[in-house]
């Protein structure tokens, strides 16, 4: 008999395929607007402005770099501070899937709107992008906690990498394709600076930002259609005369007071916060190593960026198999050590084939990390709990912390010592404290068992437990 979650069969191939397809439709994101197209297209915009980088923002003159690096910074505290708001609202409302398509509509008319991102619309683009920012962040929440419900434990890891891999492969695909639509013609011999079709590059740069929304939220529509429809609040659930809002803030401190109650999962949740903040801060700043510190070409960056893509297919699969020999805290820990090695290698590398080198370490570890961070959590969150999508904010607050301090860390280290290298190796100690909390959990079932009772209602008679796996 198939486990089941709810009125929601486990282990489902058609809804399971529908899900992974979110990663298919969204991964674009991080790739073309975060990773390589818009950063390039934006630094030649403020350059355009003011060949000193200076550009006017709101009244204040602001380094058009950081100006970038602001506008990140302020879309991840935004949704650090309401996801958690809105996702127990999504669980008290039983609408987790409204919530996801509301977001990805968001992050995906805001990526279309760039379109529009001109030297004389910098301050509107500005806020666009953060909005695109927070559309693909949000989502992500909802998106991460629908896993406990559509799959078995024991196929945690290997449908959470296969997601991630979905994701990679379909963001490597429209990122090869606007490329084309770009560099193209250039590339076949023709002249700088004309695109497809004679469009000028700025246009056709433009055109990609539109691409990406129509891709997120055309291909979006596969999980809308596959997964588990919207239940709803059920009929005899309590009301209570003070509404949504209230209700919202209520269902997230359930949530809160069952942390006190699992060990555990605090201490996976301080492993990911240490560790993620240093995977993180590399993924956001490679680009930059490479343009201030190495200066690379726009050419070379970009076939960086692909090589970390197609890589971590490679490495999202590899840990997923490590895991299921070893355990989840383990093939982690392994992952974080070799972390800790790729600072180290960032200190000393230079220009050429050891930077590609490391660039395909980082790639193999980092689609690992977020692969297995994904599955490990929904391993030790509350078996059969209402709240995924309130549990899964936390992860997602924990996520976006990290990057503003990881960022910030990073930024002012560089600053005082005069060296973006000596920045990279500080990353070192994020690791460190990382791995001290994942061996922390070696030996222990993953899942809290609390003395004195559950903090969970009991699941429902017709849901099959699933045996908690251990760390070995």
């Amino acid at each position: 008999m198939t486990p089941t979650s709810g009125n929601v069969e486990k282990d489902n191939k058609r809804i399971t395929t529908g899900w992974t397809f979110y990663d298919w439709a969204n991964s674009v994101y991080p790739l073309v607007i975060t990773s390589s197209i818009f950063p390039i297209y934006w630094g030649s915009i403020t350059k355009e402005i003011n060949p000193t980088d200076m550009v006017d923002f709101l009244g204040f003159q602001v380094p058009g770099s950081s100006l970038l690096t602001y506008a990140i910074s302020a879309a991840f505290l935004l949704i650090a501070l309401v996801s958690p708001f809105l996702t127990s609202l999504a669980d008290y409302s039983g609408r987790k899937k409204l919530f996801l398509q509301i977001f990805c509509y968001i992050g995906a008319a805001s990526c279309a709107g760039l379109y529009f991102f001109t030297k004389d619309t910098l301050t509107m683009s500005t806020f666009i992008f953060i909005a695109a920012t927070v559309g693909f962040s949000g989502s992500i929440v909802f998106y991460n906690s629908y896993l406990p419900e559509i799959s078995s434990e024991e196929k945690f890891d290997s449908l959470s990498a296969r997601g991630f891999s979905m994701g990679y492969i379909g963001s490597v695909l429209l990122l090869v394709i606007c490329l084309g639509i770009i560099m193209g013609p250039h590339i076949a011999g023709g002249p700088e600076g004309v695109a497809l079709f004679g469009m000028s590059t700025g246009m056709a740069t433009r055109l990609s930002f539109l691409l990406t929304g129509i891709w997120w939220v055309g291909f979006a529509q596969i999980p809308f259609f596959t997964l588990p429809p919207d239940k709803g609040r059920p009929a005899d659930a309590p009301v209570s005369k003070d509404g949504w809002l209230l209700n919202g803030f209520r269902e997230l401190g359930k949530v809160w007071d069952q942390l006190k109650q699992l060990p555990n999962l605090k201490r996976f949740l301080l492993a990911y916060f240490t560790y993620n903040m240093g995977v993180q801060t590399v993924m956001y700043v490679a680009t930059i190593f490479g343009d201030k510190v190495l200066k690379l070409d726009s050419t070379s960056l970009i076939v960086t960026i692909l090589l970390l893509q197609i890589v971590g297919i490679l490495g999202a699969w590899l840990f997923a198999k490590l895991s299921d020999r070893i355990g989840n805290t383990r093939a982690l820990s392994w992952a974080v050590f070799i972390w800790m090695l790729i600072c180290i290698a960032g200190y000393y590398v230079q220009a050429g084939w050891s930077f590609f080198a490391l660039a395909a370490v980082i790639g193999l570890t980092m689609g690992a990390v977020q692969s297995l961070s994904r599955s490990t959590y929904s391993k030790i969150i509350p078996e059969n709990t209402p709240n995924n999508a309130a549990f899964f904010s936390f992860f997602d607050v924990v996520e976006k912390l990290g990057i503003v301090i990881g960022t910030l860390s990073f930024g002012l280290i560089g600053q005082i010592t005069g060296s973006m290298r000596n920045s990279i190796l500080s990353l070192i100690v994020f690791f460190i404290l990382g791995l001290g909390f994942l061996l922390s959990l070696r030996g222990r079932k993953l899942r809290d068992e609390p003395a004195g009772g559950s903090v969970l209602p009991p699941p429902p008679a017709s849901s099959v437990a699933s045996t908690p796996l251990a760390t070995r």
